[in-house]
């Protein structure tokens, strides 16, 4: 009996790393999954040595497969040889845990507990580059995008967040905010920091790289919030409110694209407003992929 489950362990092992590529594949077990998500990956033809990981994130209803059909990150995974996850949350609404205590903390558990041990499989699956994972979603993706990278600072190393609200808007209880999701919740830069600092109180090491998207007619999930987040982010990355630059037309004539440098030069955080763009509109992988570096490698 010991023997035929070796063999049968043995066997998964094996047809995970020769599974076809190019392909969006489900996998079954990949560690530690306190909230039942699932999960999805997609490896294209040619992988570079030692890959980087970009994690995508659905929005409220939806799935890893429809982000995967729905945007581009795969495409740009043929050309660039990184791996991409698609997750999916299984709980009715199929939105992320973004506001309990659990996900808003460092080693915590809940949604970000899973999607964690996904990234660990890839690495150790594919031997993928474990200071190369990136994250991005929309709408409650990109809120998820904001809660790992504040609460989760080792892990990633850039994130894009598009049509989401600052890190911990929507703490507390209910799942759904509505006083955040309404634009009704200002404060200042060092009291939306705080809460990014206290989610991981002993980290020491830089800071992840952001981008944030979100247009000015976005019906569910209110602009106010682009702003609130620019507040919380230079006040995390150490960046003032100081521009380094605004540039109109950039990916689009709707957009205008804000940068915001270190006293180095190194710019930290983009921001993009899109004028009358509302909350659902196409994400532009190829931003996001030279963002995060992924075009380079």
């Amino acid at each position: 009996m010991a023997l035929l489950l070796l063999a049968t362990a043995g066997a998964a092992a094996l047809w995970q790393r020769q599974r076809p590529a190019g392909e969006l594949v489900q996998v079954a077990a990949f560690g530690e999954n306190p909230t039942g998500l699932a999960m999805h990956l997609y490896v294209p033809p040619r992988v570079s040595p030692r890959p980087a990981i970009l994690l995508a994130l659905h929005y409220c209803t939806g799935t890893g497969p429809d982000f995967h059909s729905g945007t581009g990150y795969a495409r740009q995974a043929d050309r660039h040889g990184f791996i991409v996850i698609y997750p999916s949350a299984t709980r009715d609404g199929h939105c992320w845990d973004v506001h309990s205590t659990a996900a808003l903390t460092h080693g915590g558990g809940s949604d970000p507990r899973g999607l964690l041990s996904m990234i660990d499989h890839v690495v150790e699956q594919h031997a993928a580059d474990r200071t190369q994972v990136f994250v991005t979603g929309h709408s409650s993706g990109g809120m998820m995008t904001q809660v790992l990278l504040g609460a989760y600072p080792d892990v990633f190393r850039a994130g894009a967040s598009f049509a989401g609200v600052p890190f911990g808007c929507f703490a507390g209880p209910e799942e759904w905010n509505e006083q955040c999701s309404l634009g009704q919740t200002t404060k200042s830069a060092q009291e939306w920091g705080d809460p990014v600092r206290n989610a991981f109180p002993g980290f020491s090491g830089a800071r992840p790289t952001l981008q944030l998207w979100h247009g000015t007619e976005d019906e569910a999930l209110n602009f106010h919030n682009f702003g609130e987040a620019i507040k919380q982010w230079t006040n995390v990355l150490d960046l003032g409110a100081t521009q380094s630059s605004v540039v109109q037309g950039v990916p689009g004539r709707a957009w205008t694209r804000t940068r915001y440098a270190d006293a180095g030069g190194k710019v930290l955080l983009e921001a993009y407003r899109g004028e009358g763009v509302p909350h659902d509109f196409t994400n532009p992988a190829d931003e996001v992929v030279r963002f995060f570096g992924l075009d380079a490698r």
